[in-house]
């Protein structure tokens, strides 16, 4: 009979536990460092300093700089998604109107975050890049949704969604730099010329009949 103590999973559990939630502390650290202050502006010194933190702990959890940066877009990025494709018990038009006003909630209060995920990283980032395709295919998932209940979309109609939200982000970086609307009206504005689009997919596409608020002009 082997009478030798079997390995204890519980501590290594905890400890991993643990290494989760220190990795989230940073990252919500570092989402407030970059907050408004680009990738360039802040050395690994200047983050440790500021984090109160070794800067050897950063790159234990990301390995370099970049793996921290990305780390930090991808948290903000799950944040954004999250927050654009709440609302499922709401009427569609509803849960569009909510989106758009998420979206527009979250590049105000994540400056740096979004001008990073909209222009692509530092560079040509392909990671970035793919991240930023990824926050856009969720969007247009979510306004199809609310326009035709669906997410799967002919290519046409996915064509004029994904332009739409091209233009939301130009606008939107316009409007964050120049913040001389409200947030209310600059989200009234967008849902409207979504409306425009919405109507030009059921000129090219009858099957794709606009939602009737789109259809009125609202």
């Amino acid at each position: 009979m082997n009478t030798s103590p079997q390995p204890a999973a519980r501590p290594r559990a905890r400890g991993t536990e643990r290494s989760t939630a220190r990795r989230a502390e940073l990252i919500a650290i570092g989402r407030r460092l970059f907050a408004d202050t680009s990738y360039d502006a802040l050395s690994m010194d200047d983050i440790a300093r500021q984090a109160h933190v070794a800067k050897g702990l950063i790159y234990y959890y990301f390995q370099s700089k970049r793996g921290y940066y990305l780390a930090i877009i991808q948290d903000s990025v799950a944040e954004l998604i999250t927050l654009a494709a709440g609302g499922l018990e709401l009427p569609p038009v509803d849960r569009v109107q909510r989106t758009v006003d998420s979206y527009l909630r979250y590049a105000e209060h994540n400056q740096a975050a979004y001008r990073t995920i909209v222009s692509g990283g530092v560079g040509f980032d392909t990671e970035v890049h793919a991240i930023r395709d990824g926050v856009r295919a969720a969007v247009v998932a979510t306004i199809a949704e609310g326009a035709y209940g669906r997410a799967d979309v002919t290519p046409l109609a996915r064509m004029a969604l994904l332009a739409w939200v091209c233009s939301v982000e130009g606008a939107t970086l316009e409007w964050i730099d120049r913040p001389e609307l409200p947030r209310a009206t600059m989200c009234e504005l967008l849902v409207k010329t979504l409306g425009g689009a919405l109507r030009a997919i059921e000129e090219l596409d009858p099957a794709y009949r606009a939602p009737e608020p789109a259809r009125r002009g609202t």
